[in-house]
């Protein structure tokens, strides 16, 4: 963790993150150092039905919440009432998940009269980039690759972020927990199959790349799905074949290209100083070597958050909250602040 000690004196936000299936807390100082970063996970729960479920998920996060952000307080050698401002996910996710953060965050904030700053999830990921690295040159292009959201951002500075594209079906992560799911390999899928897909051949099978016919930056993975799933049917391939590892790298191999080829789009357009990778398909090995292998050859700054800050986490909740809140985007009037499923563009 990249957490210091801190003097009295400095002001600090708490930030609070439960749009999906982890329940989430962290204290930033007023330098934007992480001070604490707490993350419990669902994984074990959701692991018998291979995926999310959105009532287990709900539940969880009431049942946990409030240890979470005392034992964030508590490695913060913080109370609640030092705390000088706020932070929650208010979107997009999981309506149920994001309701218990927004409560208890409105709850904390009305009863120690503090300032509370309304987050966006995706946004929140694209400034964990800033979380280990202040001195970046703009603009700037953010890729954000995760289980829920693909997508494409333009950033002129810090806070002027301009959605460029999104996936139009399945999202890259999405993708790949689906055919790990249908081979039985565990969950999370996205790790295995980074891990086996490590000793594989990545040209052993064919895919073929989408194109948007409109000129989009859009992406699309539903179409990768279906070629996998032929070619499984087709080859017989299961989690004990000889060849699973070769199909695994192959598939893995026409995701990330998939991706690259939309950024060196975006690149041609846009003209960026600097790239970003973030969420949390961007811990894997593959597409962080290649992304940085992109952005050597196109001779452009190249930032990939450290692991902890790929995945959800409230550091980057606190951290862009308070980068809202010196702009004068904290809230006073938050009562009928409310959670939203997804982004309107």
């Amino acid at each position: 963790m990249h957490e210091k000690t801190q003097g009295d004196n400095e002001p600090m936000i708490l930030g609070i993150e439960t749009s999906c299936d982890e329940t989430a807390a962290a204290v930033v100082d007023g330098s934007g150092a992480v001070v604490s970063s707490i993350v419990l996970s669902q994984d074990e729960i959701h692991a018998p039905y291979g995926g999310i479920v959105p009532e287990l998920a709900s539940r969880q996060h009431i049942m946990s919440i409030d240890y979470v952000v005392s034992e964030s307080l508590r490695r913060a050698r913080k109370n609640m009432k030092d705390m000088d401002v706020y932070a929650v996910t208010l979107g997009p996710g999981l309506i149920g998940s994001l309701l218990v953060g927004i409560s208890y965050a409105k709850a904390m904030a009305y009863y120690f009269n503090k300032p509370l700053v309304p987050v966006d999830h995706l946004e929140a990921h694209v400034h964990s980039v800033f979380i280990e690295n202040q001195d970046v040159d703009f603009p700037a292009l953010a890729l954000l690759v995760s289980g829920g959201h693909t997508s494409l951002f333009l950033l002129r500075e810090r806070l002027d972020i301009k959605p460029l594209a999104r996936t139009r079906d399945d999202a890259a992560g999405e993708a790949l927990d689906k055919i790990a799911k249908h081979l039985e390999l565990g969950y999370p899928g996205g790790p295995v199959i980074d891990k086996l897909a490590e000793k594989g051949d990545p040209d052993a099978y064919p895919f073929s790349l989408p194109n948007m016919r409109d000129r989009s930056l859009d992406f699309s993975f539903s179409g990768f799905k279906t070629a996998a799933l032929k070619h499984i049917r087709e080859k017989n391939i299961s989690r004990s074949s000889p060849d699973l590892k070769d199909f695994l790298a192959s598939f893995e191999h026409a995701v990330i290209r998939a991706l690259l080829k939309n950024l060196a789009e975006a690149v041609s357009r846009y003209n960026p100083r600097s790239l970003f990778l973030c969420g949390g398909v961007a811990r894997n090995n593959k597409l962080r070597r290649s992304f940085r292998d992109f952005s050597s050859k196109h001779k452009l700054a190249s930032f990939v958050p450290s692991a902890e800050y790929c995945t959800d986490n409230a550091a980057m909740i606190a951290a862009l909250g308070l980068e809202k809140a010196r702009k004068g985007q904290a809230e006073t009037s938050f009562l009928e602040l409310n959670a939203y499923p997804r982004r309107s563009e």
